[in-house]
C-alpha cells in the first residue's frame, strides 16, 4: 500500500479560486471545511490564498502573480505543504511543485491522506488503496524521481520511457489485483449480511462529522469510535439494538463530504451497500451548521446515485444543544433577517414542516430528546416488521402502551 503521507504539525497553505459557479461566500466556506480536513490529518493551516478568475490556469491553476505571492511566503515561512481546495490536473501539480518547491495535493490527495491514517480492518484499507492507485496512475510522471532521465540530452539517453511504461503496468495490475480481492470481500459480506436473519435493518447516513457515531452509542449503549474530526468512521459498524422489545440492526456508514473525489466514490460504493439493503434510513443532520441544507442535498445526491432516494427515510437533526441563531438588536433597522437568524421553532415551520412526523431534533451527545427519538425509530420498525411478518403483531404493541421503560 502507498505510505500514508505523515502531516504532523505541518504548516500548511490553503489555495483556492474565485468562479462564476464559486462565489466568495462559498469558497470561504469549502476553505473552512479544506481547513478542518488539514487539522484532521495533522496539518496546521498558516494561510489561506484566493484568486478571482474565469477558469483555472491550466498550467498552474492559479495566476502567475498570485503563484509569486504564495511562494514568496512559502520561502519566508518554511511552510512544507500546499494545499489546492479542487483537483489538480497531473501537470498542473507537477508545474506547481517545481514553482514552490514544496509538497503540493489537492482536495482529493488529502481525503485520501485520511482515508488511509483511519481504515482499520482489510475491507477498508483495501478500498483505500484501490483509490490511491487510481489517484496515482497518471501521475506516475511527477511521482517517480528515477525517471528523470526522460529530458534527454548527452548521457541522459536510456531507457527511460521503458520504465514509465514498466511503472505503470505494475500500478494497473496492482489496481487489477485489488478490484478482484474487493469482489471476493464483498461476496464474504453479503454472506454476513445473510446470516444476520430476518431482523429489520436500520441505517444512519449523514454528512461527515454530524455525530453519527455518537448517536450510534447513545441508542446501541457500545463503544463506537467517536471524534469529532473529518471523517472518524470509515468501517461500516453493525449493532443489534432493542428499544423495549423490538430488536433490530442498526448501522453506522461511512459519512459524505461536497467534492469527493470520483475515486473514493467509486471505491466505497460496496461500503454503502449497508444502505442499500437498509430498510429504514436515518438522516442525521448537524443543524449546529452554518450550511447544514447543502449537506442535505450533497447526501441525497449519493444516495439517489445508489437508488435509495426511494426508501422511507426520517431526518433526525442533532447538536441542538449547539444551535445558536444571530441576534438581531431591537434598533437595528438595517440588518435584514436570513435563515442565519431563525430559532429552532422557526425552522421547524419551514419546509421541514412538510416532513410531517418524520423530522426530529436531538442531541446525541447530552441525550436530549431521546425517548422522542426511540419511540419514533420505534414505531418505523415496528411497522416494517408487522407488514413483513403479521403474525408477530401482538409480540410488539405500540411505544405508548408499554408504560415507563424499566
Amino acid at each position: 500500500m502507498i505510505e500514508k503521507t505523515d502531516l504532523s504539525y505541518e504548516k500548511a497553505v490553503l489555495i483556492g479560486i474565485v468562479t462564476k459557479d464559486q462565489p466568495e461566500d462559498k469558497l470561504k466556506e469549502y476553505l473552512d471545511e479544506l481547513e478542518f480536513l488539514t487539522y484532521t490529518a495533522g496539518g496546521e493551516v498558516a494561510k489561506r490564498f484566493s484568486q478571482k478568475m474565469d477558469i483555472p490556469n491550466p498550467k498552474t491553476f492559479i495566476g502567475t502573480g498570485k503563484m509569486d505571492e504564495v511562494k514568496d511566503y512559502v520561502v519566508e515561512h518554511e511552510i512544507g505543504t500546499a494545499i489546492f481546495d479542487d483537483e489538480l490536473s497531473p501537470a498542473q501539480q507537477k508545474n506547481i511543485e517545481k514553482i514552490l518547491k514544496c509538497k503540493v495535493l489537492d482536495r482529493t490527495n488529502l481525503i485520501l491522506d485520511i482515508f488511509a491514517q483511519r481504515a482499520q480492518t482489510s475491507y477498508a484499507r483495501t478500498q483505500v488503496e484501490l483509490a490511491q492507485y487510481e489517484y496515482l496512475l497518471p501521475r506516475l510522471t511527477g511521482m517517480w524521481t528515477h525517471l528523470e532521465r526522460q529530458r534527454g540530452g548527452i548521457g541522459m539517453r536510456g531507457p527511460g520511457e521503458t520504465e514509465i511504461e514498466t511503472d505503470r503496468r505494475i500500478v494497473r495490475d496492482k489496481i487489477s489485483l485489488l478490484k478482484k480481492k474487493l469482489v471476493t470481500i464483498d461476496k464474504q459480506m453479503a454472506v454476513q449480511r445473510g446470516n444476520r436473519g430476518q431482523l429489520i435493518r436500520v441505517a444512519l447516513v449523514g454528512y461527515t462529522n454530524v455525530g453519527k457515531s455518537t448517536l450510534m452509542n447513545t441508542i446501541s449503549k457500545s463503544e463506537v469510535f467517536a471524534e469529532n474530526k473529518l471523517f472518524a468512521t470509515l468501517d461500516t459498524t453493525v449493532r443489534k439494538v432493542v428499544i423495549r422489545n423490538l430488536p433490530f440492526l442498526l448501522s453506522d456508514t461511512v459519512g459524505f463530504i461536497r467534492k469527493l473525489p470520483t475515486q473514493l466514490v467509486e471505491s466505497f460504493k460496496s461500503t454503502l451497500d449497508e444502505v442499500r439493503e437498509a430498510d429504514l434510513l436515518l438522516h442525521v443532520v448537524d443543524i449546529s451548521h452554518p450550511n447544514f441544507e447543502e449537506h442535505i442535498e450533497s447526501v441525497n445526491q449519493i444516495l439517489s446515485e445508489i437508488d435509495k432516494s426511494d426508501k422511507k427515510i426520517v431526518m433526525v437533526f442533532n447538536k441542538i444543544d449547539q444551535y445558536i441563531p444571530e441576534e438581531i438588536e431591537e434598533d437595528d433597522l438595517v440588518t435584514e433577517k436570513t435563515k442565519a437568524h431563525y430559532t429552532l421553532q422557526e425552522w421547524k415551520e419551514t419546509w421541514m414542516n412538510r416532513l410531517g412526523e418524520n423530522v426530529l431534533f436531538i442531541s446525541a451527545l447530552e441525550k436530549e430528546n431521546m425517548e422522542d427519538f426511540r419511540k419514533k425509530v420505534y414505531e418505523e420498525v415496528r411497522k416494517i416488521h408487522v407488514t413483513r411478518f403479521p403474525y408477530n403483531n401482538f409480540l410488539y404493541p405500540e411505544y405508548d402502551k408499554y408504560g415507563e421503560e424499566k
